[in-house]
Formats: structure tokens, C-alpha cells, sequence
């Protein structure tokens, strides 16, 4: 029977493939997908259970789903994802409005979970998380110039203060051969920008023994139709030698690198199992520097780690001031149970905690608006991504500017300028720690 099924993406950018696995999936069963929970059959809510905030909007979700059902406007509810592989008692303990679950490693089941809630059953399927489904088939749901390919799943590193391997399981690489197969799908489509993700990109292919490495790779997507290829997420200890020559030798791969280190501490680096030193993340920047004179450097950074006093505070405060980094995302520490950190000795007042995010956010702005104000006068290269009618112009990013992460450029011009062309924009300004622009003639 064509049923409607709703879907809804929390998290990031790897669970929306998912999710738009599990579209296609039902679009080839033949049920009406949808965005729209309202008037549906069955709202699948693909969750996010990484860290504390999560959780919440992931619960919160749930209950206004649950409202709608109670109002008549929906008739099943089916959670998958993260916080479902994690708390499966709970949500059946708590959370009755969920009438079935789909665990990390079964998101091909989401067909056969929809009938049995439409049978009246109640489906739980928890599989292998340690499984890798090598199959690409997906319902791209970014704009059509834009589109993320998933190269691997799960993560090996094992660090202090992160759950991920418990709920995605180990690092299990994607061959390259469908990779490659996804990526010529998706160059077909037009998609003109890919955004390579992974928990750990820099890892691709290692756990294969074959010899294919992140650099083979990038090597094999530059010769497909992309216009621009951005990496997310390398991790310091991981980037080698070739990998820095291959993306200073490929025009088409961005010389903006997300390379989340946590901290620069080294006390707090060993605490977290983390594999790089302060000296070794220096050097690392350095080397990058060298090698890509325009490279814009991004990384995550989190506050508040047991162990961290006001000398570890303030050696990452100088650490960020001495090296500029134009992107930071900065986070207060969760002590999330089943982690290591979390059962350890000295934890950090949350209210201590939040006020040194506090000062890393007003810090990096001024680091932000610093490297903003060097843009200006210059003619930078613009994917637009549409009319923005409150603005009253153009939005679109430069290679700098990641989807939903990053800021935007704003530009007034002539003509129309359709969604997904790439313009040329002189900056002229900048407006909290966005650019404004005028298109080139």
C-alpha cells in the first residue's frame, strides 16, 4: 500500500545521509515521501544522541509528534538513529508516543519497519552497527548544487569524552569503487559542490589494507565534474605528507580544512586519548600554511574537560591569538555517561565552564572580524545560493564558508543571478561576521 512517510534529520551532516537513505528506500517501495509530518502515515525521526543538547531537541521532537498523533493528524511514530541506539529502555520506558525503533545499524529496515507499524506491530530492528552498507542509493535532499558524500562509517579513535563508537561502531571505510559510483551519480545530477564527511576522514581506507588512502581518493572525485570538493573532518594526527601535496595540487579541493583538535594543552590533550601535542598541531598548521598560503583553518575546541584550570584556560586563549584561526566552533564540555571523562576526578564547574566559552566566543570574533576586514577590496569567488528577500540581495559562500557552519556573503547585483552559478564579488564590507559584496561586471 503507497503509504505516507514523514522525515525529519536532526544532527549533522552524516545522519542526514542516512535519512536520505531511508527516503529512497521508501520512494522505491512506492510510499509517498515527505517533509511534512502532518497528515502522514508514519513520521520517521532520525535522532541525534551525541551530547546533551541533542538529546533534548531529539525528545523534544518526539512530543510534538506525539501531540499530532494524539490530534489525529498522524498515526505512527518511528525512531532511529543515535539516541535510540542508546537509550532503547528509555524510550520505551518514557517516550510511549514512539511506536517503533530503528538502531545505527539498521536503517535498511526502515520499509519493513513501516509495514509492521501499519500491521499494528510495534517493530524494533537493532543490527550489526559494525556493518557497512556499500549501497549509495539516496534521496538528495540539499539544494541541488550541493550534496555531502559519506565515505566511511563509525570511529576507531576512541576518545575520553566521546560515545560516537558505541553508537556507530568501529571505523569501517566505504570502497572506493562505490564511492566513486555515488560521486559520478551525483556529478550527473549537477551537484557542483561535494563535501567529503566521515567522523574521521583522514583515516579513509587504512582499515582496507589495500593501499587506498583519503589521497587516492580525492584524486579519483577530481576528475569528475565538481566544481569545488570540501573535506570535513581531518584529524591532525592522520594528515599525511601526500594528503597535503594532493590538496595543494587539486584546483578543485578547497583550501579550507576542518581539523577539530579539541585543545592545545597537552595534560588535556593525554586526558582526552587525543594522539597529537601542542608542538605537533603547530608544526601541522605550519606545514599547511606552507603549502597553501590561502588556507582557511577550521576546528572545534571544548571547554571545560576535567583537569582544565585557569593555566590550561589561558594557554588555548594564547594558542588561538597566536595562530588566527579564521573558523573556530567552541563547546562547553558534556560529561556523558558510558565516556570515560565523564567518571573522572576533577570535573569542571558547568557554570566555570560556560563562562570560558563565553570568552573563546568573544575572543575568536575578534579574530573573525580581523580576518573578515583583510577580505575587503578583494574579488573573491561566489557560489550563490539564491535571493535572500530579507536581506533584500544575494546570499551565497566563498570556499571559506561552509553549509550552516560557517558565515556568508551578501551581494547586490545587476542582473538575476540563478542559484548554483559561481560569481565573482568584490567585498566591500562586512556585517557581523558576514561580507557584503557587490557582484563583477
Amino acid at each position: 500500500m503507497p503509504y505516507k512517510v514523514a522525515f525529519i534529520s536532526l544532527g549533522c551532516a552524516k545522519n542526514l545521509v542516512n535519512t536520505e537513505q531511508m527516503m529512497a528506500l521508501c520512494r522505491d517501495a512506492g510510499y509517498t515521501v515527505t517533509g511534512e509530518p502532518e497528515g502522514a502515515d508514519v513520521a520517521v525521526v532520525n535522532t541525534c544522541g551525541f551530547i546533551e543538547s541533542a538529546k533534548s531537541e531529539a525528545i523534544q521532537q518526539i512530543l510534538e509528534l506525539g501531540e499530532l498523533k494524539q490530534a489525529g493528524r498522524l498515526k505512527k511514530i518511528l525512531a532511529a538513529g543515535c539516541l535510540t541506539q542508546r537509550y532503547p529502555g528509555e524510550i520505551r520506558q518514557d517516550l510511549p508516543e514512539v511506536d517503533g525503533m530503528l538502531g545505527t545499524g539498521s536503517y535498511t529496515q526502515v520499509v519493513p519497519a513501516v509495514e509492521a507499524l501499519m500491521a499494528g506491530g510495534r517493530p524494533e530492528h537493532f543490527g550489526d552497527i559494525h556493518r557497512t552498507d556499500e549501497d549509495g542509493t539516496r534521496w538528495v535532499t540539499t539544494p541541488p548544487y550541493t550534496a555531502y558524500l559519506k565515505i566511511a562509517e563509525g570511529c576507531s579513535n576512541g576518545c575520553a569524552f566521546c560515545v560516537i563508537p558505541k553508537l556507530r561502531g568501529r571505523y569501517r571505510s566505504r570502497s572506493m569503487e562505490a564511492l566513486l559510483a555515488e560521486a559520478r551519480g551525483l556529478a550527473a545530477a549537477g551537484v557542483k559542490e561535494l563535501i567529503v564527511v566521515a567522523q574521521d576522514i583522514t583515516r579513509y581506507g587504512l582499515d582496507l589494507g589495500d593501499g587506498t588512502t583519503l589521497a587516492r581518493l580525492l584524486d579519483g572525485l577530481c576528475r569528475l565534474d565538481f566544481h569545488w570538493i570540501r573535506l570535513h573532518y581531518l584529524y591532525p594526527e592522520a594528515v599525511t605528507e601526500e594528503l597535503i601535496e594532493t590538496i595543494a595540487r587539486q584546483p578543485k579541493i578547497l583550501h579550507y580544512l576542518d581539523i577539530p583538535i579539541q585543545h592545545c594543552n597537552d595534560g588535556i590533550l593525554t586526558t582526552m586519548r587525543r594522539r597529537s601535542t601542542k608542538a605537533e598541531i603547530t608544526a601541522l598548521f605550519a606545514r599547511l600554511r606552507a603549502a597553501m598560503p590561502d588556507v582557511v583553518l577550521r576546528t572545534s575546541l571544548i571547554c571545560g574537560l576535567p583537569g582544565e584550570g585557569e593555566a590550561e584556560f589561558e594557554e588555548l586563549c594564547e594558542f588561538l591569538q597566536e595562530q588566527r584561526l579564521p573558523r573556530v566552533g567552541v563547546f562547553q564540555f558534556s560529561p556523558e555517561e558510558g565516556t570515560l571523562a565523564a567518571a573522572m576526578e576533577h570535573q569542571v564547574d558547568p557554570d566555570t565552564a560556560a563562562r570560558r566559552v563565553e570568552l573563546v566566543v568573544d575572543l575568536q570574533s575578534q579574530v573573525m572580524d580581523a580576518c573578515n576586514e583583510e577580505r575587503l577590496g578583494s574579488v573573491m569567488e561566489v557560489l550563490c545560493e539564491g535571493f535572500d528577500p530579507q536581506a533584500g540581495c544575494y546570499a551565497g559562500r566563498t570556499y571559506a564558508d561552509s553549509v550552516d557552519i560557517d558565515g556568508r556573503v551578501y551581494f547586490t547585483a545587476a542582473g538575476a543571478v540563478p542559484a548554483g552559478e559561481f560569481v565573482q564579488v568584490r567585498i566591500t564590507g562586512t556585517v557581523d561576521g558576514d561580507l557584503t559584496g557587490e557582484l563583477e561586471p
